[in-house]
């Protein structure tokens, strides 16, 4: 009896969980168009990535990387932020000013004065630590503000790296201040901080924080990636996570059909480059926009 009941168990399962499916797919809703994207009329976009290490042709979060990067024509400067005690939102990747500057310090604990008075470029060094090209050259920590000033027209990702305390009241009302809710696209790994920012200035593109980029691609895996009604608007990933292949010809096609677009980091091998183009990505991350861009003939 129980054998003959079996079948029509699994039958009831199956039929329920392709009712559960239908349901998710038709209340699923992919990511609205969002103006920041019509600003570009060429694909894939060359990110020059701020790296701040020495694999560059600049030191990142500072005026030589962003001048650098302009007049090579690159499609999209990225820079990193975080603030400091007295309110001012700043360039720079790590939580403190040890690793690239000649000081010393969290940057949420020092005021700007303190800050900028540091060699934003101390330890960048493009031949592992034999020369310091940049160092005792003037260059400061720039203040996102002098960023928006000088480059106001020019797209821009704009990635919260601090999550304690909050950036996203500041580098909102910047954002507005200086007009450029749709020339900024704001990621961050954290989650909270994403949130955070999205409650604040619900009108400025967002990229996918770690949480939703793992369960995007876990979905995908499971040929769900289709139920996904994004909160955000691209997502901009390693090929490889953790072991996991994040970007693959279908994880592209998956967020395409879902409104988002995928910017993968950070490639600087040609053929890497090149694989990508032909995976038909929206955006690469470069420590060598120079590479990138005479390979698109730019």
């Amino acid at each position: 009896m129980m054998r003959r009941a079996l079948p029509r168990v699994v039958l009831v399962v199956v039929i329920a969980a392709a009712a559960v499916l239908g349901v998710l797919l038709a209340l699923a809703r992919p990511a609205p168009a969002h103006p920041y994207f019509a600003q570009f009329a060429r694909y894939p976009l060359v990110i020059a990535h701020a790296e701040d290490t020495g694999t560059g042709l600049w030191p990142g979060d500072t005026f030589a990387h962003l001048d650098g990067a302009a007049a090579l024509g690159v499609d999209v400067l990225e820079m990193n932020v975080h603030m400091t005690r007295d309110g001012h939102i700043v360039l720079i990747h790590d939580d403190t000013v040890d690793r690239t500057t000649d000081g010393a310090g969290t940057v949420w604990e020092l005021t700007l004065a303190e800050v900028q008075a540091l060699d934003a470029a101390y330890h960048w060094s493009p031949d592992g630590g034999r020369t310091f090209p940049y160092r005792g050259q003037g260059l400061t920590i720039p203040m996102l503000a002098e960023v928006f000033e000088k480059y106001p027209d020019y797209p821009m990702i704009v990635e919260i790296k601090q999550e304690t305390p909050s950036l996203a009241e500041p580098l909102c009302g910047l954002i507005r201040q200086y007009g450029m809710a749709t020339r900024v696209i704001v990621p961050s790994f954290s989650d909270r901080a994403i949130q955070a920012f999205r409650r604040a200035c619900p009108e400025v593109a967002t990229a996918a924080a770690r949480d939703e980029v793992t369960a995007f691609v876990l979905l995908n895996y499971a040929f769900l990636a289709d139920t996904v009604s994004p909160a955000y608007h691209a997502l901009q990933v390693p090929e490889r996570s953790s072991g996991i292949t994040v970007v693959t010809p279908a994880s592209v096609a998956a967020a395409h059909r879902r409104g988002l677009q995928v910017h993968v980091w950070t490639v600087n091998d040609p053929a890497d480059l090149r694989r990508f183009i032909a995976m038909g990505v929206d955006g690469i991350m470069t420590d060598r926009p120079d590479v990138l861009m005479e390979m698109l003939g730019r």
